[in-house]
């Protein structure tokens, strides 16, 4: 559960993307899966901003009257416009110390669409669970086959040795945020 005071809930971290995408449709499908997080009563960590995927998926969680974390280094407080709706911000003093803060205060991940942002926060989660600093779940919403290229690139780090086939198989994946959300659920720690 979330170790921040007050929050007593499973704390679903999603990375994804300060920008909205040229195709409308991932703006939706980030404001629906927030939407998705509050309907299950989970606390939404995110990168803290308002703008792009970012900001639609913090807009649905708290229109659908979620709890919304976000976690913000000052650098970006102005170029990301931070989010001013939110039921906590956080402000850390660069992107190393957001993603530490992010891991530690979340019991699950989830990467929707993104950049080079969302792959670096996706593939701290997933070093730092292959190292066994952490055993939380972690999950690719890929939807209209948008992660399966990485996907292909990972299974091809497999294949020359470089990545463990159990690494990649801990990693879960599916096209509809229902089934990944009920496929993480099923790996969360209960509480005590």
């Amino acid at each position: 559960m979330i170790d921040l005071p007050g929050f007593h809930a499973p704390a679903l971290c999603v990375f994804c993307g300060a920008r909205n995408g040229a195709d409308p449709h991932w703006r939706t499908l980030a404001r629906d899966f927030g939407a998705a997080v509050a309907a299950r009563g989970w606390v939404l960590v995110f990168g803290g901003g308002r703008v792009g995927l970012m900001g639609a998926l913090a807009d649905g969680a708290l229109d659908a009257g979620g709890r919304v974390v976000g976690v913000i280094p000052r650098s970006l407080v102005q170029r990301e416009v931070a989010h001013g709706g939110l039921t906590r911000l956080e402000v850390v003093e660069d992107m190393a110390v957001r993603k530490t803060r992010m891991i530690e205060v979340s019991d699950a991940f989830v990467a929707l669409p993104g950049g080079l942002g969302t792959l670096d926060e996706l593939f701290e989660v997933m070093t730092l669970r292959q190292l066994g600093e952490h055993d939380k779940p972690t999950g690719l919403l890929d939807r209209n086959g948008y992660w399966q290229p990485l996907l292909r690139a990972c299974g091809t780090m497999v294949d020359a040795g470089f990545v463990h086939p159990r690494d990649l198989e801990l990693l879960l994946t599916h096209d509809e945020t229902g089934a990944l959300l009920d496929a993480i659920a099923q790996r969360l720690p209960t509480a005590d």
